[in-house]
């Protein structure tokens, strides 16, 4: 019976094993203030090596970009649209067109004005889709929260 007991135990273990979740991305939320009115927020991936997450700027038919969703707040506005550096442009077989993405890390940013002085919470949701070389996951999406001192 003990074996029994000890041979399900190492059954379980070893499937939990190999469930566990690719997370090949990670994010990382900062903020500073530019002026009394004004504030940038910064959004970094990193990257685990091989893997990559695509641009803002994908054309239809290719992978799901990256894409970011600010709450509503009034303590703030949003300045134009959020800024990504330049990308790394190559053709790519599977989607049967070139494609825009970043590898290693990338710093997205945000330009808010405010609308008081007091301190605020900047709060969204990131949309993203990581590949590499031979698969792609599942697009994910993020909460994040931001908090700008006075």
């Amino acid at each position: 019976m003990k074996k029994l007991l000890a041979l399900t135990a190492a059954l379980f273990l070893s499937i939990g094993a190999f469930a566990q979740i690719e997370r090949p991305v990670t994010w990382a939320y900062a903020a500073k203030k530019t002026s009394a009115t004004e504030a940038t927020v910064f959004l970094k991936a990193t990257m685990q090596a091989g893997w990559h997450i695509y641009s803002q700027h994908v054309k239809d038919g290719g992978p799901i970009k990256t894409s970011f969703t600010f709450t509503k707040s009034p303590s703030f506005t949003l300045v134009g649209k959020t800024v990504e550096p330049k990308p790394i442009t190559h053709f790519e077989k599977t989607f049967g067109m070139d494609v825009s993405y970043f590898e290693k890390e990338v710093v997205f940013t945000q330009k808010i004005k405010l609308k008081s002085a007091k301190a605020t919470t900047v709060k969204g949701t990131l949309e993203f889709m990581t590949c590499n070389d031979s698969k792609c996951l599942p697009p994910d999406n993020v909460n994040f929260t931001v908090a700008l001192a006075k």
